[in-house]
């Protein structure tokens, strides 16, 4: 059963619909090369160096991961299979003055590959469901000053400002093991925004706090708006008391961040984690998180409804074997579908909802390091979930055994990423807060 084409319009979206084709399952890996070519000049210079003070260090990288994915079922009781290229990314990452200004910058191009979105039961958010959304073009550009040093300064103060990651909660699942989007993506992340930030680390304690613009991307060209700047705020706490350890905690409070002129539903976010990652080369790999997160939107200061996630993921590397196990139980909103109906009305038409669904989902990936070619690194992937999905108050308006045939499915998707350049750091820590950064893939 072929996909079904997003009805919804927003900016970026035209240009998207154009490229993008499900004639032919061949076309969805044509970005791959043109995005790797594009990054070797770049990557090729990963480090430039000027004789003064002010001397620059550039590091350039790309990936890509071409994979095809078995939903069973997606919909109605009829299974799918879609090829595509998800994460498309040229990312870059630039200091100066000895580390005291910093540029991080991220170029996404899931517009040209994921118009209609990414098969990804229970996931939601940016008027997909059941689908990833594609995300901005513009993914990341915030620049970073830190007056006293470096990250390799015991104490260490920071300023960040630009658009990107906002401190709440875990890092971004593109920086982590899995090709698949947990569900709780849009309640343990908050991403995409004009932001100012400043982080402060003394030891093994940092603490951020951050300003920020509320709502959400209403495409994948859209830039933020001005006009917003400060209306929402978050707060993070990370101590990291030995290598490789930390926990971390926060809260955010965002003003209306499903309609862009602000008389949505507020939303007041907690999360906390408890991360480890030992990193002893790219054949020897450790890495586990346990995090706990909770959105309670809000009408004024009474709560209209609560969602919470709880998750759990770990990896282990081995000789460039690699293998992974998360373990997630989230509650999504069902928000009314559109005729497409992967798709939901955004912004929202009101603040009502049909039911929320509790996921529960099983997820193991496995993978090998086969080597590079050209200075590309491929690491091909199998990744299967078992996902299980029931009403969490009855009686509802959206019944899962309903709308897909079953409440019980399985998705399995193969592929590769493929790697220009070296790893990219942890995505969403900026200044002071990178001081104890390991990243996890």
């Amino acid at each position: 059963m072929a996909p079904i084409a997003g009805t919804s319009g927003w900016r970026g979206h035209d240009l998207a619909t154009h490229i993008h084709s499900h004639r032919a399952v061949v076309k969805p890996f044509a970005p791959i090369a043109a995005l790797l070519l594009a990054a070797v000049p770049a990557a090729a210079q990963q480090h430039v160096h000027a004789r003064d003070s002010a001397a620059v260090r550039l590091s350039v990288s790309a990936q890509a991961i071409p994979l095809v994915t078995h939903t069973a079922p997606a919909l109605a009781g009829e299974s799918r299979t879609e090829a595509q290229v998800t994460q498309p990314m040229v990312m870059a990452h630039a200091t100066a003055w000895g580390g005291r200004a910093a540029l991080a910058a991220t170029i996404n191009l899931e517009a040209l590959t994921l118009a209609d979105g990414e098969p990804n039961p229970g996931i939601w958010g940016e008027g997909f469901i059941d689908r990833r959304h594609p995300h901005t073009v513009l993914h990341e550009a915030v620049a970073t000053f830190s007056p006293l040093g470096g990250p390799h300064a015991r104490g260490e103060l920071s300023a960040s400002a630009g658009r990107g990651f906002v401190p709440f909660g875990s890092d971004d699942p593109m920086a982590r093991p899995f090709v698949k989007f947990p569900v709780n993506h849009h309640l343990a992340q908050v991403l995409e925004r004009l932001m100012t930030e400043v982080a402060v680390r003394r030891g093994p304690l940092t603490v951020e706090g951050a300003l920020f613009a509320g709502n959400e991307p209403l495409g994948t060209g859209d830039l933020g708006d001005p006009g917003r700047f400060g209306d929402s705020w978050a707060v993070r706490a990370t101590l990291a008391p030995r290598r490789g350890w930390e926990a971390s905690g926060g809260a955010a409070r965002i003003n209306s961040p499903e309609e862009p002129r602000g008389l949505g539903l507020d939303h007041h976010k907690l999360a906390a984690s408890l991360r480890y990652a030992e990193d002893r080369g790219a054949a020897s790999r450790e890495y586990a998180l346990v995090e706990w997160a909770r959105t309670d939107e809000l009408n004024g200061s009474l709560r209209s409804f609560r969602l919470s996630s709880v998750l759990a993921e770990g990896a282990l590397r081995r000789r460039g074997i690699e293998m992974a196990l998360r373990l997630e139980r989230t509650e999504r909103p069902e928000e009314e579908r559109l005729a497409d109906p992967f798709r939901t009305p955004s912004p929202h038409a009101d603040v009502s909802l049909l039911g929320i669904t509790r996921w529960t989902i099983a997820t193991l990936h496995l993978s090998h390091d086969a080597g590079s070619l050209g200075g590309v690194k491929m690491r091909p992937f199998v990744e299967a979930a078992r996902l299980a999905a029931e009403p969490l108050r009855t009686p509802t308006a959206f019944v899962p055994r309903e709308f897909y045939g079953t409440d019980r499915m399985w998705t399995v998707a193969a592929g590769a990423r493929v790697e220009l350049g070296g790893a990219h750091p942890r995505m969403g820590r900026y200044g002071a807060a990178r001081g104890h950064a390991v990243p996890a893939h």
